[in-house]
């Protein structure tokens, strides 16, 4: 690596691997704070849901580009690269190395590659009559004009499926084709963490989110934002309304989850091997081999 260039580690993997618990081992041995990099886990009151650091967890080591904005107030992918990439100069500022975490590729490529996206605000009235549509024929719509962009996507997606139709009817041209790089000035080392027993991982922590009160804390966020916010679209969320309206009980919704979960998980493992190309590291005893590797970039 050029050692002129500030080192910034990335820990990356599907959901449901261990990321959070082995990125509190990293941070703590190497005296390092940590970089979310989860495009849910940006909102505030969405802790269950999305698996956040507990608060234990946040104690322990500090994290930043946690509880940034409310649910109600969107995120696109150019104004977190910026918030990232502010986040991330101040710790080299300060001798600090930076440590990525996340699960989020579009946002962790947007941050360690600098790709940059079209300029096009959301657009409230289009938005409204997509989510009208409903997210099977946002799906098909997303299908038949991208299809760069929807082989990227799970179907599930709905914002980000939304935001892809939103810019190619917004500029005539798929989203896919619209991006450039940047590559930011650091030297990036990431790494890669998954797990043989991803499936069996992904039952155990739908199970626990669900036993932790992901229904209470929709129940929250309908009476706050309204039944039609947005993420409250997205995986785990949209379950736990169907529970709230009685369409199904909790071991459905769980069933549901996981199986949505599952499919998710196999998208994000096709993102990171083809995109990313990280050094996947020992499942057995990833702490020693991260530690390891980590150590050798730095020398």
């Amino acid at each position: 690596m050029n050692s002129s260039k500030p080192l910034v580690i990335a820990l990356i993997g599907p959901t449901a691997s261990g990321k959070t618990e082995l990125a509190i081992e990293i941070a703590k041995y190497f005296k390092i704070n940590i970089h979310n990099v989860d495009s849910r886990q940006i909102y505030k009151e969405m802790d269950i849901g999305t698996a956040k650091p507990t608060k234990e967890q946040q104690k322990a080591v500090k994290h930043y580009l946690l509880n940034i904005t409310y649910p109600n107030q969107s995120i696109n992918v150019k104004n977190f690269q910026e918030m990232a990439n502010n986040s991330i100069n101040n710790e080299i500022k300060k001798g600090i190395m930076p440590f990525l975490v996340g699960g989020s590729g579009l946002y962790m490529n947007a941050i360690i590659n600098g790709f940059i996206t079209p300029e096009v605000p959301p657009q409230k009235l289009f938005r409204d009559k997509l989510s009208q549509l409903g997210k099977e024929k946002c799906w098909e719509l997303l299908v038949s004009c991208d299809q760069i962009t929807a082989n990227k996507l799970s179907s599930e997606d709905t914002i980000r499926i939304i935001r892809a139709l939103e810019v190619f009817y917004a500029t005539g041209k798929p989203i896919s084709s619209q991006r450039s790089y940047n590559p930011p000035p650091w030297n990036i080392l990431e790494l890669g963490l998954d797990r043989d027993d991803l499936h069996n991982r992904i039952l155990k922590r739908t199970k626990l989110i669900f036993n932790n009160g992901i229904v209470e804390e929709t129940k929250s966020l309908i009476n706050k934002y309204g039944p039609d916010l947005d993420l409250l679209k997205t995986i785990g969320y949209r379950e736990a309304v169907n529970v709230i309206n009685k369409n199904w009980n909790q071991e459905q919704a769980i069933t549901i989850t996981s199986k949505k979960t599952i499919n998710f998980a196999k998208k994000q493992r096709t993102w990171f091997r083809n995109k990313n190309n990280p050094h996947w590291l020992d499942y057995k005893n990833p702490l020693k081999d991260a530690i390891m590797k980590i150590e050798s970039a730095i020398c």
